[in-house]
């Protein structure tokens, strides 16, 4: 089963780590606390750099949120990382039989309903900033 990238959890793990321990969030620390390979998180901090959400400081190490977390929705993040490949959640076969009543008629059918369905979770993940998510940690 295809699903949204991993990218999304660990890109919502580094932002609250920064949010968090802006002087730390090292690409190594980051790295340890998601336990993954450093490179992985730098071509997240990559993204999320791009999508202007974080800065990070050369040399010195540590990097910093360009918006409040009250700001940065689920939304922003899964964007800002491609969580999905091209902008469609769903992917529909191509090349159905045109000869056939179903054939012919599915992937308009579906569309429509994939499309009413992403919709709403991106409607979701708007609704959720990293503010809210970090209210959620236990000490």
């Amino acid at each position: 089963m295809k699903q949204i990238s991993t990218r999304l959890s660990m890109a919502v793990h580094t932002l609250c780590l920064i949010a968090l321990l802006p002087h730390e969030c090292t690409g190594d620390f980051i790295a340890g606390s998601v336990n993954t390979n450093p490179v992985v998180i730098r071509r997240i901090m990559g993204m999320l750099k791009k999508a202007g959400l974080v800065d990070v400081r050369p040399g010195v190490g540590g990097a910093y949120l360009l918006r409040s977390p009250e700001e940065i929705t689920l939304l922003d993040i899964y964007r800002a990382v491609n969580a999905a490949e091209e902008e469609q959640l769903f992917g529909i076969h191509v090349n159905s039989n045109i000869k056939c009543p179903v054939g012919r008629n599915i992937e308009q059918v579906l569309q429509t309903e994939f499309q009413a369905a992403q919709s709403a979770m991106e409607a979701q993940l708007s609704g959720v900033t990293l503010k809210r998510l970090m209210g959620q940690f236990q000490e």
